[in-house]
């Protein structure tokens, strides 16, 4: 296992949450919201999936990248409408809780359970 690597991962990844909230708190939640769905953390995934495997396996995760961003969309727009009417942790439990059944439903569509 490559420790650089690994760490690199981290690092970069806790950059983005830390600048998500800088952005959000301190400049305008737009920049915040788009810093968090950049593809940031996903290109970083890209590269070390090609340069630990192959072209093949890379291709396979952009693919299911592509089909598992529908739950997470399906979460942000469910948070955003449950903030109306519930708690933060009540709507983040709703959130989660249509993720999970979007994510079951779209592994279901894309032929994962055989």
């Amino acid at each position: 296992m490559d420790y650089s690597a690994l760490l690199l991962k981290f690092v970069v990844g806790g950059a983005v949450v830390a600048g998500t909230t800088v952005l959000t708190e301190q400049i305008n939640p737009k920049w915040g919201g788009i810093l968090a769905t950049a593809p940031i953390i996903t290109t970083l995934a890209f590269y070390f999936v090609y340069a630990e495997t192959n072209a093949a396996t890379a291709q396979q995760l952009a693919l299911n990248s592509f089909y598992f961003v529908i739950p997470t969309a399906l979460f942000m727009a469910a948070m955003f409408l449950f903030l109306n009417r519930f708690s933060f942790f009540e709507s983040l439990g709703g959130a989660y809780l249509v993720w999970v059944v979007s994510l079951a439903g779209v592994y279901w569509l894309v032929g994962g359970y055989h």
